[in-house]
């Protein structure tokens, strides 16, 4: 599926390119090698979603292609998981929960890279970093020191919400924990995909506000069962 937008100039797409790579594998990568004082699964779901993110959202918001998007944030997060493997994270409790995970998270950021470019034509991709960069720092401090965050800010991200699901998979967390995130992130993609077709420029977004503060109020009052 493509999106019809206005293709960037070569000095922009570089650009784009270069943050694509530094967010969305440098910074993955970098946190993994160097955070050593945490358990690899414990930092897992920042990770992913940071890699899903930094590479979704700028590629689509690049190339003006939805599907590119999606395409390369997965195949960054298979090759984050490789090398998380590798350095020692255990096989993930629920694989195909993490890939589910992975998956609609990386549908979910490529729509909003694609929206971008929908929008503001060559110069979405600087959209696009300004939400990798707040939402990516976000991540990293809410791995790092866990609790410093109240939750109803957390519960506000998208990245969150695919750092928490994929955490879930990983960990085994079970599925009531994971469904409320993954609902929140389909949901998302759903309107976004569906506010990138729109012709008008304006409230498309007011469109995705609406269901962006619904979907957060979804994650952050659920209470899974008992066990």
């Amino acid at each position: 599926m493509s999106l019809f937008a206005s293709i960037p100039s070569p000095h922009w797409r570089t650009a784009a390119w270069g943050a694509a790579v530094i967010t969305g594998v440098v910074t993955p990568v970098a946190v993994m090698l160097f955070a050593v004082h945490k358990p690899l699964a414990s930092t897992s779901g920042s990770i992913f979603s940071l890699g899903l993110m930094g590479v979704g959202i700028l590629a689509a918001a690049a190339t003006g292609r939805f599907w590119v998007g999606v395409r390369l944030a997965l195949l960054n997060a298979g090759g984050l998981l490789v090398l998380a493997m590798t350095l020692g994270m255990a096989k993930p409790a629920h694989v195909v929960a993490a890939g589910a995970a992975m998956v609609v998270a990386g549908i979910s950021f490529a729509a909003r890279g694609a929206l971008f470019t929908k929008t503001l034509s060559e110069r979405a991709w600087l959209m696009a970093l300004f939400v990798v960069a707040g939402e990516g720092s976000v991540l990293l401090i809410a791995a790092v020191f866990p609790g410093a965050l109240p939750d109803w800010f957390l519960a506000l991200l998208p990245a969150q919400w695919a750092s928490m699901a994929i955490l879930s998979a990983v960990t085994g967390a079970g599925v009531w924990v994971a469904a409320p995130p993954l609902i929140a992130l389909a949901g998302t993609a759903a309107t976004t995909l569906h506010a990138a077709k729109l012709r008008l420029r304006r409230w498309p977004y007011l469109l995705m506000f609406t269901v962006w503060l619904g979907l957060s109020s979804l994650v952050y009052f659920w209470h899974p069962p008992p066990i």
